[in-house]
């Protein structure tokens, strides 16, 4: 436990700007604990908390800044990668996009506390069109306040923060075990989940061609919008536009008599 300790001492600034880059640019390394365990240093002097600020606000403003470069440049391609990538690509986004709608670059403040929100609200944010002098603004704010929530918890607890760390000591390589088992587990059920998700739209799906055939056949079809209403975006012609947000409640201006067709990218 000590050689662990005196290595974060030694290592910490250099350390949390790295682990936080790696974080911030997408990599599957939960920075939690290791903010908490900067806030213990520092309830006992071992760190300094303006430190921890300063290089954590750093790191995470170079991840995003260029993530918000290539959404800009990249756009649609860069946001079907991550939806790639994301375990809950479909949630994730369009919670991100809705956020951004409805409340602008101030839903950077809370991005960086919202799971899945994070990986994709720089990317998005650029891709919107927004002023990089603003979002940065607004990020740095988020960042700051994301980084002193759980510095402050962690200067807080230190007590307990130890007590548990002497207990994961002793437990060793079978809490490590265990804990390794979950996560695997829940990332299994989660990519399980998403595959079924993918193969039932496989099944559903309908080319632009084929509707069209089917319009020119004479075909009753309804095509229902579920596309965000914001700005620039390009109108379906003859289209029901119903947000996906809105379509539990305006279910009732869908027609029964048709087949219906959901447009929603």
């Amino acid at each position: 436990m000590s050689e662990t300790v005196r290595f974060v001492v030694q290592h910490g600034y250099l350390l949390l700007f790295c682990w936080l880059l790696a974080e911030q640019a997408g990599l599957p390394v939960p920075s939690i604990p290791l903010l908490l365990a900067c806030g213990a240093l520092a309830q006992d002097g071992r760190m300094n908390p303006v430190s921890v600020l300063a290089y954590g606000l750093a790191a995470c403003l170079l991840a995003d800044s260029i993530w918000f470069h290539v959404g800009r440049r990249g756009g649609a391609k860069v946001l079907r990668l991550l939806c790639r990538i994301a375990l809950e690509p479909d949630s994730c986004v369009r919670r991100t996009e809705n956020a951004l709608v409805r409340y602008g670059l101030r839903s950077m403040l809370v991005s960086k506390f919202i799971p899945g929100l994070n990986a994709v609200a720089a990317p998005m944010a650029g891709n919107s069109g927004a002023r990089f002098e603003r979002f940065l603004a607004f990020d740095a704010l988020g960042t700051l306040m994301w980084i002193g929530c759980y510095l402050g918890a962690g200067y807080l607890f230190a007590g307990q923060l130890e007590t548990i760390a002497a207990y994961a000591m002793r437990t060793g390589f079978g809490l490590f075990l265990a804990l390794a088992v979950l996560v695997g587990a829940w990332i299994g059920w989660k990519f399980i989940q998403r595959r079924r998700f993918l193969r039932k739209l496989a099944v559903a799906r309908i080319t632009p061609e084929q509707l069209q055939d089917r319009i020119r056949g004479g075909a009753e079809v309804l095509l229902v919008d579920l596309r965000h209403q914001r700005t620039g975006l390009e109108e379906v012609p003859g289209a029901l536009r119903i947000p996906a947000e809105e379509l539990a409640m305006r279910h009732g201006e869908i027609p029964r008599d048709r087949d219906i067709i959901l447009f929603c990218s």
